[in-house]
């Protein structure tokens, strides 16, 4: 049984339950070409709503859908119709990609009933399930946050983890950007990676959209060098596919102490930080 996830079953089996409520979570990088607004009102799961992580993001950053202020989620999630009492299931449209970012955005939040779609949209769509278009409006609902700001790390805080060992720092970009032998998707921003940080792509643990399976995640992760009894902080390009980490450390009974919201994107640009290429040369910092 998964902590984290539902069935396509269970699911279709709920959907119409006053307590429950659906978000599309889809979003991709630029290079994908494709458009996740655009691809909710085109087809979704019926009752849908869509959670634009661009819009519901700090406006006030120049980095990208940064956490935003938890009386603006408040306002914005109750006027999507979802309450952190609703047993709340996210997904995405790539099968396992930006709905963990979602997930994790509402427990931080506080909400406290949250679970993943278990191979997403592509799963659901794949067994003749219901689809509809267009948008969909519930009923404004109350969102009571109950902010754990220690579950987001700011650059001071990555930093001191590095250089004390406090926490390993596992990042889910490609071996390619992390090595520094690609270029970053986003212009200005030098590849490589903080000096001291473990590589876990988030694509070794996913298999055609799905979470691996709990063993091959633990060998995944022992594979990239974390170990199992210190903190994790996890990261990526902007705070999205970090959230995969997390959810399969969730998935492992270990969960990550927190992610660096900001993630490369603010580290690379951050005048004085330093960065490493090549692979991993230590195993998350002094000890």
């Amino acid at each position: 049984m998964s902590k984290n996830l539902v069935s396509t079953d269970w699911l279709h089996e709920n959907l119409k339950a006053p307590d429950v409520a659906v978000i599309d979570a889809s979003w991709y990088l630029p290079a994908q070409k494709r458009d996740g607004k655009a691809e909710y009102l085109a087809r979704h799961i019926p009752g849908a709503v869509h959670f634009d992580i661009e819009e519901i993001s700090d406006h006030s950053s120049s980095l990208p859908h940064m956490m935003p202020p938890p009386e603006q989620f408040a306002q914005q999630m109750g006027k999507l119709g979802i309450a952190d009492t609703m047993r709340i299931v996210v997904y995405d449209g790539a099968g396992l990609f930006s709905a963990p970012r979602v997930w994790w955005m509402l427990r931080v939040f506080g909400a406290g009933d949250v679970h993943i779609l278990d191979g997403g949209l592509p799963k659901w769509s794949n067994e003749s399930r219901p689809i509809e278009s267009g948008p969909v409006t519930r009923a404004p609902a109350h969102f009571r946050t109950r902010f754990d700001a220690n579950a987001v790390a700011d650059t001071r805080r990555v930093r001191e983890a590095l250089e004390t060992g406090a926490a390993q720092v596992v990042d889910a970009r490609s071996a390619e950007r992390f090595t520094g032998d690609a270029p970053e998707i986003r212009p200005g921003i030098p590849s490589g990676h903080m000096p001291g940080a473990l590589n876990a792509p988030s694509s070794t643990l996913l298999d055609q959209g799905r979470l691996k399976s709990p063993e091959a995640l633990t060998k995944v992760l022992e594979q990239a060098g974390v170990e199992s009894d210190r903190p994790v902080i996890t990261s990526c390009g902007s705070g999205v596919s970090a959230a995969i980490i997390s959810l399969a450390l969730d998935e492992l009974g270990r969960p990550a102490q927190a992610l660096y919201d900001g993630s490369w994107t603010e580290w690379a640009s951050t005048k004085g930080m330093p960065v490493a290429t090549g692979a991993a040369k230590s195993r998350g910092g002094k000890r």
